[in-house]
Formats: C-alpha cells, sequence, structure tokens
C-alpha cells in the first residue's frame, strides 16, 4: 500500500500543477498491475476516478494484464472501476517458447483468462504477441497468429524481439548462446504477420498493431500524433507543456520522492525543432501516415517548409508514398521504418 498511497500523493500533486482538461484516454501498464489483490486494485482504481474524473461510456480505460495473475475477482473489480479494455501479454501459444523467454503463465492460463474476461463483462480484448524469439520458426509463429485469430478478438499488437541491455538476452547474445532468427527470417515473420492479420479482417493501422474496425488504441494514437499525456508511477514518462518527464524508477526511491514532491528525476525541456521531428517519426509509424493539416496546425508551418529534402529523398528512394493529406510509409517503406525515421533525426539542427 505505501506505493499505492505514493501514487496517489504524485496524483494529487499532478493536477494541481496541470489540471486535466478531458480525459480521452487511460492506459495501466509498465508492468503487470493484475499482481494487485482486489483490494488494492479498488483503492487504485478509486485513487484514478478522485484525481482524473473520467466517463467510462466515452473515455478508453486500458490495463494490462498478464494471465498468469488475472482471476475473475480482480476482473471484477476492475469492470465496476471504469476499465473498459484489457491488453493481455501473451507473446506466443507455444509452451515451450514461454518458458524459455521466462514468462509465468501458459497457453491454459490465456483461454483462461480471456474466458473469465468475457464473463466479468468485458469484451474490448486485445494481445500481445512477440515475433524473433529465441529458436522461433516461421512455422510456429504461424500457428500462434493462427491460433490468436482462432479467438476472434477486437485488436492485436505484433512486435518484434528486443534484446535490450542488462538483460539475461543479452548477456546470452553476447556470448552466442542466443538461437535468434536471421534478419531475412524475421522479415518473412513480419510479412506473414501482416497477410494472415489482413485476412482475417484486421486493419493494420500502425507498424506493430492490428485492429478491427472502430477498435485501434485511442491511447496508443495519442503518442504517435505527438500529444500531451500524463505520466504516473515508478519509471514513468510524461509529456506536456512542451517538457518530458521521467520519474524516480525504483520503487523504495519512488515512493520516497513521492514523500518530498513530484517524483521526478528528470525533466527535459522539447524545442520546437525536435518537437517536428518527433511529430514526423512517430507519426509516420501509423499507416495512414501524417499530415499536412496536423502538421500546420501543431507548428504553424508546412510540411515540406520544414521537411521537403528528407520527403523528396525518401519518396525517391519508395520508402515513402505521398497522400492527398500529406506522406505515409509505402509497402517497401513499412519493412525499413527505422531508416525512414532516422531520416528524420537531428535534420533541422544542422539549419
Amino acid at each position: 500500500m505505501d506505493y499505492l498511497n505514493a501514487l496517489d500523493r504524485e496524483m494529487e500533486l499532478t493536477v494541481k500543477e496541470m489540471p486535466p482538461e478531458r480525459i480521452d484516454t487511460i492506459f495501466v501498464g509498465g508492468g503487470t498491475p493484475t499482481v494487485l489483490t482486489p483490494e488494492q486494485m479498488e483503492f487504485f482504481l478509486a485513487i484514478v476516478r478522485k484525481h482524473f474524473p473520467f466517463d467510462s461510456r466515452l473515455t478508453e480505460f486500458t490495463m494490462e494484464a498478464n494471465p498468469g495473475t488475472t482471476d475473475a475477482d480482480k476482473l471484477a473489480v476492475m469492470r465496476a472501476g471504469g476499465v473498459n479494455r484489457i491488453s493481455f501479454g501473451v507473446q506466443s501459444f507455444d509452451n515451450t517458447l514461454l518458458h524459455r523467454i521466462g514468462r509465468i503463465h501458459n497457453t491454459d492460463d490465456v483461454y483462461r483468462s480471456l474466458e473469465l474476461a468475457r464473463q466479468a463483462g468485458f469484451d474490448n480484448l486485445s494481445i500481445d504477441l512477440m515475433f524473433g524469439l529465441p529458436g522461433q520458426t516461421l512455422e510456429a509463429l504461424e500457428s500462434s497468429v493462427l491460433e490468436a485469430l482462432r479467438l476472434d478478438l477486437n485488436h492485436y499488437s505484433i512486435y518484434g524481439l528486443k534484446v535490450e541491455e542488462n538483460t539475461l538476452f543479452h548477456t546470452l547474445f553476447q556470448r552466442n548462446e542466443l538461437p535468434l532468427p536471421d534478419e531475412d527470417d524475421e522479415v518473412q515473420m513480419y510479412r506473414l504477420i501482416m497477410d494472415r492479420l489482413r485476412q482475417g479482417g484486421y486493419e493494420q493501422y500502425e507498424i506493430s498493431n492490428f485492429a478491427k474496425p472502430g477498435y485501434s488504441s485511442r491511447h496508443n494514437i495519442t503518442y504517435w500524433k505527438n500529444r500531451a499525456y500524463y505520466g504516473l508511477g515508478a519509471g514513468a514518462h510524461g509529456y506536456a507543456r512542451g517538457s518530458r518527464h521521467i520519474n524516480a524508477k525504483g520503487i523504495a526511491e519512488y515512493i520516497r520522492a513521492a514523500a518530498e514532491g513530484l517524483p521526478r528525476t528528470e525533466m527535459i525541456t522539447i524545442t520546437r525543432e525536435e518537437a517536428m521531428e518527433d511529430f514526423m517519426m512517430v507519426g509516420l509509424r501509423m499507416l495512414e501516415g501524417v499530415r499536412h493539416e496536423d502538421f500546420a496546425e501543431q507548428f504553424s508551418l508546412q510540411m515540406a517548409e520544414v521537411f521537403g529534402e528528407p520527403l523528396r529523398r525518401l519518396a525517391a528512394k519508395g520508402l515513402l508514398a505521398q497522400t492527398d493529406e500529406g506522406y505515409r510509409l509505402s509497402k517497401d517503406g513499412i519493412f525499413l521504418g527505422n531508416e525512414v525515421f532516422g531520416e528524420f533525426i537531428g535534420v533541422l539542427a544542422s539549419h
């Protein structure tokens, strides 16, 4: 409860400094919120409602969940507290792979959790899958994707494995003991994912995200459109009024910091030039791309005035396609997104 009390304190101080105008989306993640007991969950949802009043008929309220720590009692509390969308971290429908990447759940837990969520009244469900896992074959991935599609959910997020520093995977990778698929295999995996989900009636609205019509993640679109958001809790990042902040990461450190004020460890002022570059890099992750109108609204400039050179270069390479409203990734560009985004880094600093 010490952590939840600290979170209550941070919320109180945050809304004093920046009162919310309208809460469009709430997303609870950054770990496994479902490790909370039902009583702790009830307290947490009560402080969210207290500091950030929202209408659950209008606000998308997502909570991440681990199939291994989700039960009927927690789901009932979540539903009563205003949560209306759940994102389950499934990763794979291959139990051997799940064990290999250190997940505590198995596929039976996934089916059970989804059924319990439906019984609790949730009809907006998403799952995360991963590709490029150690020892994962194209056939194994296809089996997982087809199994996911059989569940007939509203939304799927499918990410490639990233080997982060200071993790067991990174240590194994350095020792050449991590049997990862090669780059060509990963491209084939990604192509298979796109093909199967499109065939299943899902729209790819962002590089890693697929949804039935009307079920795109509104919260993630907030990031991709470079809009402001609160970031609350240990290790959280927030963005508002032209600044990004980073909170104390460790639980004990966060609790101590929140007792003294806002638990920030870093405040970064985002220059107008950096905000423009961010707009392009995150906006082009969406398959609809970036719009001239949105750029002009945020920066009172035309996109071509600022980024004419990289836009022309990427279009000439066949990585960007021009639309009536702006620019989007081409079919080839989807596979080379990082190359496209990199073209906008530091462009304005050199001018």
